[in-house]
């Protein structure tokens, strides 16, 4: 019997692999014909650290103005493409755990469409992959979308 996913979630993080994960989440939602949430996890202590914790209120409203500017593009993509149903979400906290838990939990998710990295090798080592840890914690099915080499 084939999997008919209803309500499909692609987080997306600004990096290369971005819009690779997008486009095929658009062709999964238009192929269903399901409603698809475009997700974009700021991470505040990751700011904090950066700046030496003094991050003001305004900058981290600049940030989530141009995040939701930057989904609103995405979402008119996705539009234009002929998804119907498509809403944009910006949320603060652990991608790992927005990802993999709070989000689908509260909106119902059946499949998460994830890009396979977005972080470099020492990244990775540093923070651990959000994409491995969703893999394995997620509350509904992961796809890993790997971009085209």
């Amino acid at each position: 019997m084939l999997q008919q996913y209803q309500n499909i979630l692609v987080p997306v993080d600004g990096s290369k692999v971005t819009e690779e994960v997008l486009k095929r989440g658009i062709e999964v939602a238009k192929r269903n014909q399901t409603h698809l949430d475009i997700l974009n996890v700021l991470e505040v202590n990751q700011f904090s650290d950066t700046y030496g914790g003094a991050v003001s209120g305004d900058v981290i409203y600049k940030l989530s103005e141009d995040v939701q500017k930057r989904l609103e593009e995405l979402k008119q993509q996705a539009i234009d493409a002929g998804v119907s149903d498509v809403e944009m979400h910006v949320r603060f906290g652990n991608p790992k755990t927005v990802i993999a838990r709070e989000f689908p939990a509260d909106h119902h998710n059946e499949l998460i469409m994830i890009g396979s990295t977005g972080l470099s090798a020492v990244e990775r080592l540093m923070v651990g992959s959000v994409t491995t840890y969703v893999s394995r914690n997620a509350v509904c099915d992961v796809l890993i979308v790997k971009p085209d080499k």
